[in-house]
């Protein structure tokens, strides 16, 4: 039995089909459209889609197999763990019913913040996740009398909704409770040029925000109050973050007081045969050698997959191996990558970590910059005695954020410093340089004479 039919969910049917032959698959899912991807939101508000039902993992007929039994609006309400089972809500005839299990396994996710504050229920204040908030903002962002969009929350999410809003023409402010945008992701450096481009691109960028109030009349938002100033907005996206879709499971399964799941190095709950995985776990990270919040669907995948490979075994053979932790994202004109640990969630995590900051050319100088020799700006973090590498970032006008693929495999196989600095990359000047761009930000971080950009 599964819970959830996201990433998690998805990728343990698939796992679950490939492995083993004589077993029985139910997922249930409380929503009522099945596998909707938040993450490919913005493709869909800015027309980058085929449809919004083409956004999602997968649909009930992707698995047609007699086996498999996928059912959607259905809520898990309780586990019974004496009995080995759980109590489900169908909610669309609202009939309760008691089905058994031999193994569970949780992908149960999470949940959008809302700010607790007044006006939360105005009209027009929207939270920015799942398939019918996609539909709503993708509407009011085509509707001529919305003109005025605060997004509130400066992370992915928000920078997603506010360049969608922007470049549907709308007036655009972004707001955050913290200094900068993106700073949970990113260090100052790589940030100041992405506030530059948003304040470029006609995003109102205000930080250190405190908001206290969504006010409007008629029932309807009008504008964002907050202790600073008060922001004009005839629409208002929350993207304040996440938390874990677990206060159905206090007193049954253990949580942490954020609510997490907890869950040992073989992924198993404190009830046996109940497993969990996803969103609402903490993952152990690679990086920072500890578990920390890692909400990717990559995480998800690689999790189920390893549950699935052990989920027989009465002694597991072996932990899991743990993440990285690594995403992307395109700021108008600007891709970044970044993967492992930055400032913010090494000191979050309380390691001690080293950085250095490299930018340079991409290509050889003989490239002019019309033909694409554009800037690349790269931040790497390294544990100060061994130079093992934990974390790193690349920013560009051009696509480099394949090479965030190259700084996770590092960091997932513990190279340094130096192991980078001469790794063996390919060569081509219509690509990059003789020393590969990582190559030479190793290079500087460990203080060598820099090479000749001729």
């Amino acid at each position: 039995m599964i819970v959830g039919a996201s990433h998690g969910g998805h990728q343990a049917i698939i796992e679950l089909l490939n492995r083993y032959d004589d077993i029985d698959i139910t997922l249930f899912e409380a929503g009522d459209f099945i596998s909707f991807m938040s993450c490919g939101m913005e493709l869909y508000l800015e027309n980058d889609v085929t449809s919004v039902h083409d956004v999602r993992n997968f649909r009930p007929a992707s698995f047609p197999q007699a086996n498999v039994h996928i059912l959607d609006n259905h809520l898990v309400t309780k586990i019974n763990q004496s009995r080995q089972t759980v109590s489900v809500k169908n909610l669309k005839s609202n009939q309760d019913t008691e089905v058994s299990y031999d193994k569970l396994i949780l992908s149960s996710g999470v949940t959008p913040n809302a700010l607790a504050v007044p006006g939360a229920d105005l009209e027009n204040v929207f939270l920015m996740r799942g398939y019918d908030w996609a539909t709503k903002i993708k509407a009011k962002l085509a509707d001529d009398n919305i003109k005025n969009v605060t997004i509130v929350g400066a992370g992915y999410i928000g920078i997603e909704a506010a360049e969608a809003a922007a470049k549907a023409g709308k007036q655009v402010t972004l707001l955050d409770v913290i200094s900068r945008p993106l700073g949970t992701y990113l260090d100052a450096e790589l940030t100041d040029i992405l506030s530059n481009e948003l304040a470029t691109r006609g995003v109102k960028v205000h930080t250190n925000i405190e908001i206290s109030e969504f006010c409007g009349r008629n029932g309807q938002v009008e504008w964002v109050k907050s202790k600073q100033d008060n922001f004009p907005s005839d629409l208002v996206i929350q993207a304040t973050g996440v938390k874990a879709n677990t206060n159905w499971l206090r007193g049954t399964v253990d949580l942490d007081e954020r609510g997490w799941i907890k869950n040992d190095p073989y992924l198993r709950t404190n009830l046996s045969n109940v497993y969990a995985l996803g969103d609402a776990t903490l993952a152990y990270s690679v990086a920072a050698d500890k578990k920390m919040p890692i909400a990717l669907a990559t995480v998800a995948r690689r999790e189920a997959r390893y549950i699935v490979k052990h989920l027989f075994e009465k002694i597991p053979t072996t932990p899991f191996s743990g993440v990285v932790g690594s995403s992307a994202l395109s700021v108008f004109s600007y891709n970044f990558a970044q993967s492992g640990l930055n400032s913010f969630t090494a000191h979050r995590a309380g390691i001690n970590v080293n950085s250095s900051y490299y930018e340079d050319n991409l290509r050889p100088a003989f490239i002019p910059k019309d033909k694409g020799n554009t800037k690349a700006y790269t931040k790497l973090f390294f544990q100060p005695f061994d130079h093992r590498l934990v974390g790193g970032a690349v920013l560009s006008k051009h696509d480099i954020t394949a090479q965030g693929n190259v700084l996770a495999l590092a960091i997932q196989y513990r190279l340094t410093l130096e192991d980078l600095a001469e790794a063996d990359f390919f060569f081509q000047p219509g690509f990059d340089r003789q020393w590969s761009l990582l190559n030479l930000a190793a290079q500087h971080a460990l203080g060598e004479s820099e090479f000749t950009k001729k």
